[in-house]
């Protein structure tokens, strides 16, 4: 089995269950990074650990995200990992999402989106995103720009509410300088949320 391995602290727990299971059951499953934290944790935990381009497609993907809605769409990328993630998540016959309460909202927004783009020309991008009035906030991390595992920054759009995901995914992923945003669209079929009174499954 070929599984996609999510990058944040929810999936960390998934992660160190897995690893319990290869040292004490002898589980074997190859596994693919949506970051070189994961692949590094994944490593060494006993994982075998693939890139992406090492294989065809991955059985699923399971990951952790930042604000699902009714429709389990989603926003993914407060980790800054976003890009990985979906071109992972794309490649997979089935994903997965892991999340707490706490994530499931009504509609996207309250949680800042994250943006990819080139380093170069960013300020400029930055003009633009601000004119469209999506209050784009550079990141930064411990007092300097965060920079992604491609070298690239990450603008968070703190638009409190967004009201046609999909027109905005379309309208970010056509503005140049772009790479990749955090709106995971139509691409989850399954949803773990851990409550007080334990785990409820949402399917789709």
């Amino acid at each position: 089995m070929i599984v996609g391995l999510g990058t944040g602290t929810t999936v960390r727990y998934l992660l160190d269950a897995l690893g319990e299971r290869i040292k004490n059951d002898g589980m074997h499953f190859t596994g693919v990074p949506t970051s070189k934290r994961t692949a590094d944790y994944g490593a060494n935990l006993g994982m075998t650990i693939k890139s992406l381009d090492e294989v065809d497609r991955m059985d699923i993907t399971i990951d952790g995200a930042d604000e699902i809605d009714r429709e389990l769409n989603g926003i993914k990328g407060g980790g800054g990992a976003q890009t990985w993630e979906k071109l992972v998540a794309v490649n997979s016959k089935q994903v997965a999402w892991i999340v707490d309460e706490s994530k499931m909202v009504d509609q996207l927004g309250k949680f800042p989106l994250p943006v990819e783009v080139l380093a170069y020309g960013h300020h400029q991008l930055v003009e633009r995103l601000t004119d469209l009035g999506y209050n784009p906030v550079i990141r930064v991390r411990d007092g300097e720009t965060f920079y992604t595992d491609e070298g690239n920054i990450i603008v968070d759009l703190h638009m409190d509410h967004i009201n046609d995901p999909d027109a905005l995914a379309d309208a970010l992923s056509n503005m140049t300088g772009v790479v990749e945003h955090g709106l995971f669209l139509h691409m989850t079929q399954t949803v773990v949320v851990g409550t007080q009174d334990g785990a409820k499954v949402i399917t789709k």
